[in-house]
């Protein structure tokens, strides 16, 4: 059961294999908590998404992921307005960040693992228009900070330190390793 409406980490399961039998977002509240660093925030989130996803389907496998964008200790978010996501793509322009994307598993006997990939992108340095151009064509919505590696964003990135998929939102290597560990089978 994936806990996630996101068509990315649904493909990005599919390419290693993984049908899930459901789909169940969980909604939860992804405030980050006063003082908490964004490895602690995507970590904490992942494990709430699976945790609530657990409580509509206590028998099953459940794996949740959650992704954030980060400069330093400043997290950037899924952009709220087209404002919001020009700052973002300013603030990465031309300049390294991370992008942690944390996933939990949870066994029908309710073990629960977890795992995060940590992944450093620098841009280049973008111009006004080249921004302006990004978002026109709406890619940033609905992205932590504002942009999708996999789409036009990918000719922006000059270094990839890490998983690429774990930039898309779902960490393949680290995903596969949680379900053969927890003992799925498919």
């Amino acid at each position: 059961m994936l806990a996630s409406a996101s068509p990315r980490r649904l493909a990005l399961l599919r390419q290693i294999g993984i049908e899930p039998d459901q789909i169940d977002p969980s909604d939860i509240d992804e405030t980050p908590l006063k003082d908490e660093t964004p490895r602690l925030a995507a970590a904490r989130l992942a494990r709430a998404k699976a945790e609530a996803a657990r409580e509509r389907h206590p028998d099953a496998f459940v794996l949740a992921a959650d992704t954030i964008v980060a400069v330093g200790r400043r997290m950037l978010g899924k952009a709220a307005d087209e404002a919001q996501a020009r700052k973002f793509l300013t603030l990465i322009s031309g300049r390294a960040h991370r992008v942690l994307s944390a996933v939990c598993l949870i066994a029908p006997d309710g073990r629960a693992a977890a795992r995060l990939s940590e992944n450093r992108l620098i841009f280049k340095r973008l111009t006004v228009s080249e921004i302006a151009a990004y978002l026109a064509g709406d890619e940033w919505r609905d992205k932590a900070g504002a942009y999708a590696i996999q789409g036009r964003a990918g000719g922006f990135v000059s270094s990839l330190s890490g998983s690429y998929s774990g930039v898309v939102g779902l960490p393949l290597y680290e995903t596969a390793c949680l379900l053969e560990g927890l003992g799925y089978r498919q």
